[in-house]
């Protein structure tokens, strides 16, 4: 067993396929319409579906705001250096929400940054 993938709701799909792909830096996977429920499905991800989890966004046609609630936390990312890639984010127009650091109580390096619609993506330093 593994995880497949994870499931946002996106009020612009453009807007989001824009953050991780040109942002993160993750690839378009596969892209479906589906005009009978209208909605619209886009896989992106590292790698693909066959070695890794990867993020579904799904856009509900004509909803264009989710309200996230408190029970969602966030999706993490391993990346060799936090503050680099920190700074490549902020250079291609993402929001840094916390700079690289130390997490409270510990030692690992992590970062947060947010998608346009809100959702929180750590980035923990994973070196090596």
């Amino acid at each position: 067993m593994r995880i497949l993938h994870t499931m946002l709701r996106v009020g612009d799909l453009d807007r989001s396929l824009h953050f991780y792909m040109d942002i993160l830096g993750m690839r378009l996977l596969r892209r479906a319409d589906y005009p009978a429920g209208k909605f619209t499905l886009a896989f992106v991800g590292f790698e693909d579906e066959e070695n890794g989890a990867v993020i579904e966004l799904t856009y509900n046609w004509g909803v264009d705001h989710y309200e996230l609630g408190t029970g969602y936390g966030h999706i993490a990312i391993a990346v060799p250096d936090a503050a680099a890639t920190c700074e490549t984010i902020r250079q291609r127009g993402g929001n840094i929400t916390r700079e690289a650091g130390p997490m409270k109580g510990g030692s690992t390096v992590i970062a947060f940054v947010e998608d346009p619609d809100g959702y929180k993506i750590e980035l923990i330093e994973k070196k090596g």
